[in-house]
């Protein structure tokens, strides 16, 4: 995936807000964090099934030509697998419509990403610790969190709420009004919502580009006036 890049005289920049969700909306986003580490766990099980199954077809004597594929981890194959998968298999099934599409795709991609991780340690061509085969996630440990990059994501009028797929318009534990100050000026657009829970609370977080100012310069001809001495 390219990494994204601002527009000259623009930064990345993240700004982070508690929430202060109902009753209905704080059970809205348990389940879109779950539908998350969901797709996660059914990504890595589906990849590393094929893994196995040559493991399996090797010990046999089958020849290398004869084996199963292997399935691919890319976030569109992944994507493809899925949507297929999600009607019938009964981890989904029944309730999978009841989230943003936004959720499912988290998982997913966390998948890929774990799994690209995996293949270039494996290769030598990653810095650090080498990384292990993509585990699954227990409900107990994983990290809470849902991020949306299409669909509504806005900051409202009021300063105090913002509005994200599926869940609605949530209020928010303190003032949104420095970064709805870009965004109304038109010097910021937001690029993504992150949704985690951490520590007994909920927040969002908006990977937002900004405008930056040139920054002047105090006394220009210092470091001139310096090398010419």
């Amino acid at each position: 995936m390219k990494k994204f890049r601002p527009r000259p005289g623009f930064a990345v920049q993240a700004y982070r807000f508690a929430l202060d969700p109902n009753v209905t909306q704080e059970s809205a986003l348990r389940s879109h964090c779950g539908a998350a580490r969901a797709a996660y766990n059914w990504a890595v099980a589906w990849v590393e099934a094929s893994w196995w199954q040559r493991r399996a077809e090797e010990s046999y004597g089958i020849p290398a030509e004869a084996l199963t594929q292997w399935r691919p981890w890319s976030l569109p194959a992944l994507r493809k697998a899925f949507n297929a998968a999600k009607h019938t298999d009964p981890r989904f099934a029944a309730w999978w419509q009841e989230n943003s599409k936004e959720a499912y795709s988290t998982g997913l991609a966390n998948a890929a990403a774990a799994f690209d991780n995996y293949a270039r340690s494996k290769q030598s061509k990653r810095r650090g610790k080498r990384i292990g085969m993509p585990r699954l996630k227990s409900k107990r440990k994983a990290r809470v969190a849902c991020r949306f990059t299409t669909g509504t994501i806005r900051l409202e009028s009021s300063g105090r709420h913002v509005t994200l797929p599926r869940l609605g318009t949530i209020r928010t534990h303190e003032p949104t009004c420095k970064l709805l100050a870009h965004v109304q000026a038109g010097t910021a657009r937001i690029l993504s919502a992150t949704v985690r829970f951490e520590r007994g609370r909920w927040f969002v977080s908006f990977q937002t580009e900004v405008k930056r100012d040139p920054v002047k310069v105090g006394r220009p001809d210092a470091a001139s006036a310096s090398t010419s001495v």
